[in-house]
């Protein structure tokens, strides 16, 4: 199967394009956005892998040429390792993310990537013979490694780092605040949050959604991009935020512990399984 039948995309106007990898009907399917800006263009989030998404931007004609010749550098930024979301960053030349999950980004941790990918979950095999049992995220060396506060310069946009914690300790959102876009990643998005997996932790997360709440309060955000399911405004991201909040109780936090120990066995039985094949 070739890159273009495997990913589709979206223009949303703006530079922003939404691309999705269609025959991986899971709800773990990350949604992967292009920005596109007058010096640079950024890939945000990469997807499972099994097809190149570098090709698929080329052959679809999303990379518009640079002045003088070739297309503009090129830049993939991971909101944070896990295997739905850092897959893809194989076939970048280019690679950001945040320093505290940079080593296992190098040595290709597949516990902290949380890898779990079945074969129903992809509804036609990217080529012959691929098996799910086969698939692991490969170890990829960041050219750039990312901190709060950050600014990753497009030329006529900046896309500023929050470091974001609680989902994974290296979660991150990437803020346009001359466009009050927020590029959510896992952070949040329109559903539950997950803060069961290893190096999730709920008073992280806590935080990184006291801060949230700030930005819509501030004025700062209008409209969030995340990293599942569907795009939506400030209010939407306030209530999600602070219904978390008031419900990390313990009650909650005693759940999330049992869940998070269960999730780490099974990660490290299946992970042993697939290194040992």
């Amino acid at each position: 199967m070739s890159a273009l039948e495997w990913f589709a995309h979206k223009p949303l106007g703006g530079g922003i394009f939404w691309i999705q990898e269609r025959f991986y009907e899971s709800g773990n399917r990350a949604n992967i956005w292009l920005v596109r800006g007058s010096q640079r263009d950024v890939v945000i989030d990469a997807g499972l892998g099994l097809r190149s998404l570098p090709e698929y931007l080329r052959d679809a004609g999303l990379l518009a040429p640079a002045e003088g010749a070739g297309p503009r550098p090129l830049l993939a930024v991971a909101t944070h390792v896990h295997f739905d979301h850092s897959g893809g960053l194989q076939h970048f030349e280019e690679v950001a993310v945040h320093s505290a999950e940079a080593a296992a980004l190098l040595q290709g941790d597949n516990y902290e990537a949380v890898t779990w990918l079945s074969d129903r979950e992809v509804v036609r095999p990217p080529r012959p013979g691929w098996s799910a049992r086969q698939f692991r995220v490969p170890p990829v060396r960041p050219s750039r490694l990312l901190q709060e506060g950050d600014v990753i310069n497009l030329g006529d946009r900046q896309l500023t780092v929050m470091h974001m914690p609680g989902h994974s300790r290296g979660s991150i959102c990437l803020h346009d605040k001359d466009r009050k876009i927020l590029f959510s990643g896992d952070v949040v998005y329109d559903g539950s949050m997950i803060d069961w997996l290893p190096y999730s932790r709920i008073s992280d997360y806590i935080a990184s959604c006291q801060r949230l709440m700030e930005l819509v309060e501030r004025g700062l955000v209008e409209k969030v991009l995340p990293g599942h399911f569907n795009i939506f405004g400030a209010e939407r991201l306030h209530w999600l935020a602070s219904n978390y909040i008031s419900q990390a109780g313990v009650c909650h936090k005693i759940s999330t512990c049992a869940m998070r120990s269960i999730a780490s066995i099974a990660l490290r039985v299946a992970n042993s399984r697939i290194t040992s094949q």
